[in-house]
């Protein structure tokens, strides 16, 4: 089994070309739940959504989140009723919170609501939370602590970022995958998804017991870097980088995963960066990174799982 750490649009693309690239059983996705949040009442879990969505092909094509040819009915109604519009759910994707946000209340973990939703869907591969337990990122700005989504959607992540905070990561477990923690497996490699380090893998790596999965790994580990020529592919991880001191490039991301990653993916028009990735300890495989269409996200999953240390073990 490969398992993918993935969030965000970046790390959901590269899921579904991993999802094409190899059979269903082969491959787990565990999404990064510290976006996840509680809005109008709901339980809303953007990344895990986004993941299904794009694997059901069901994302919206412009955005890559959301559903396709959604409609927006709801949230006209709300603002005529001076009620909160700043966080949109669309009228289908309403229906994926209203379905949780239930679950969660009669005592369904939400790995299991997640499965039950893939499965719904006709999505083969395994999707599942990084834990049950609620792990939640906030930001530490100028104008004090913000939770995640008021921070990133609602100021469009406009204050300065000092530091981020993974709340109770540090009581959280991995989520269970047929009926043992995910961590427990046995895996031939895992690869973390071109999504923002900080943002979506750096909650899940906050988890004790992932971290130490890590640390003591005995599988290899792939990497894809979600910044090419110093800027994000998506998203603002150049700016958050770049905000917190660190360089904002794929030399920058691979010094936040060293120790962690032995084979960094780069773009080509970062290939100079190459001999300082290798200087890190990990391997810097260079390729074209940007995943324009189904047909790019499958040919780069191929890739990775061809890497000599993945195409070994498997």
């Amino acid at each position: 089994m490969i398992v993918a750490l993935a969030g965000g649009v970046g790390g959901a693309k590269l899921a579904q070309g991993l999802s094409h690239a190899m059979s269903a059983q082969e491959l787990a996705i565990v999404v990064n739940t510290g976006d996840d949040f509680e809005h109008l009442g709901l339980s809303v879990s953007p990344d895990i959504d986004t993941v299904v969505y794009t694997l059901a092909g069901l994302a919206n094509p412009v955005t890559g989140w959301g559903l396709a040819g959604e409609s927006w009915s709801f949230m006209a109604a709300l603002g005529r009723l001076g009620g909160e519009t700043w966080f949109r759910l669309g009228d289908g994707d309403l229906a994926t919170h209203v379905a949780r946000t239930r679950l969660l209340a009669q005592g369904t973990p939400l790995s299991e609501i997640t499965r039950r939703f893939g499965e719904a869907l006709g999505v083969g591969a395994t999707i599942l939370p990084a834990s049950d337990d609620p792990v939640r990122t906030f930001v530490s700005t100028e104008e004090g602590e913000l939770a995640f989504q008021p921070y990133f959607v609602g100021r469009q992540c406009e204050p300065r970022c000092l530091g981020l905070t993974y709340r109770h990561a540090e009581a959280a477990r991995p989520a269970p995958l047929r009926g043992r923690p995910w961590t427990d497996h046995p895996i031939s490699g895992a690869v973390l998804c071109p999504s923002n380090p900080y943002l979506s893998i750096a909650p899940i790596l906050a988890i004790p017991a992932v971290r130490a999965w890590m640390e003591r790994r005995t599988f290899p580990v792939v990497a894809v870097s979600p910044i090419l020529e110093g800027r994000a592919v998506k998203g603002p991880a150049a700016k958050i980088m770049r905000e917190l001191g660190q360089e904002p490039s794929a030399l920058g991301v691979a010094r936040f995963y060293a120790g962690l990653v032995d084979a960094f993916v780069i773009d080509r028009s970062d290939a100079a960066l190459a001999d300082s990735i290798r200087a890190l300890g990990m391997e810097p495989v260079v390729t074209d990174i940007v995943m324009r269409d189904l047909a790019d996200r499958e040919r780069l999953a191929r890739e990775i799982l061809a890497l000599p240390l993945l195409a070994a073990r498997r």
